[in-house]
């Protein structure tokens, strides 16, 4: 059966500093379930919930600062709102980020250790998101990913061509995800964790996935964890949490 999408997970130096800068940003809480983890995540929801992809903050001894091929884009409601949402994260801590966008209605911006993400002018497509517009990936190849992504979560498409794929939850509920040809460098400090559903079998499923052409990868997580970590036809970091 396919995998639910219940999270964003970025890798920090300070896990409690860059979580409440995400919960501030968003207008989320924080919590932890354990050291050096923060969990960015809505009230009023119950985890998981397909109307919105959770954020989990995990400390790492030395995280790279590289652009990565993955980035939030964050939705707005009206220019105005772009305008305060910009300025009010600026005061939390992001710096305008320069990547050769030249003149473009969206505002990039890094986060206070390094990570890109943009703040998008009104876009119709996202007015039902919520604060989250899409996770964007950048890829060498955007209609075989929305493949192997469609293929691995119930999540369906929406636009797949040869520049540009975009996925959403077939619940037709919260952030999309998002395939834009253009592949950056190897590595992400942000990847994307998916679970299997009650009743269902993680090791089944992480058959099926590297059957579909996932490859297991080491990234230092020993043999004493509950997930599995898997790497995407593109090399792109993922991990398959327990089922719950």
């Amino acid at each position: 059966m396919p995998l639910r999408l219940v999270q964003v997970n970025v890798k920090a130096r300070d896990d409690a500093a860059l979580g409440r800068f995400w919960a501030d940003a968003l207008g989320w809480g924080v919590s932890s379930e354990g050291p050096g983890v923060t969990n960015v995540e809505p009230a009023g929801f119950t985890y998981p919930d397909p109307a919105v992809l959770y954020i989990d903050v995990v400390s790492v001894p030395d995280p790279e600062t590289v652009r990565y091929r993955v980035h939030l884009d964050l939705a707005t409601t009206s220019l105005a709102h772009q305008e305060q949402l910009v300025a009010r994260l600026k005061e939390l801590g992001a710096t305008p980020a320069d990547i050769g966008q030249g003149d473009v209605p969206w505002a990039v911006l890094a986060d206070p250790e390094g990570n890109l993400f943009c703040v998008l002018e009104p876009r119709e497509v996202y007015r039902d998101t919520g604060p989250i517009a899409a996770v964007v990936v950048g890829c060498a190849d955007p209609r075989a990913m929305a493949g192997f992504w469609g293929a691995a979560t119930d999540w369906t498409a929406h636009e797949v061509n040869d520049e540009f794929a975009s996925l959403r939850s077939a619940t037709g509920a919260g952030p999309f995800l998002e395939f834009i040809r253009g592949a950056g460098p190897e590595g992400n400090r942000v990847h994307l964790d998916l679970r299997p559903y009650p009743g269902d079998d993680q090791t089944v499923e992480v058959d099926r996935l590297r059957a579909l052409g996932a490859t297991p990868i080491d990234v230092g997580q020993g043999d004493d964890v509950p997930w599995r970590c898997l790497a995407d036809p593109e090399g792109n970091e993922f991990c398959v949490l327990s089922a719950g």
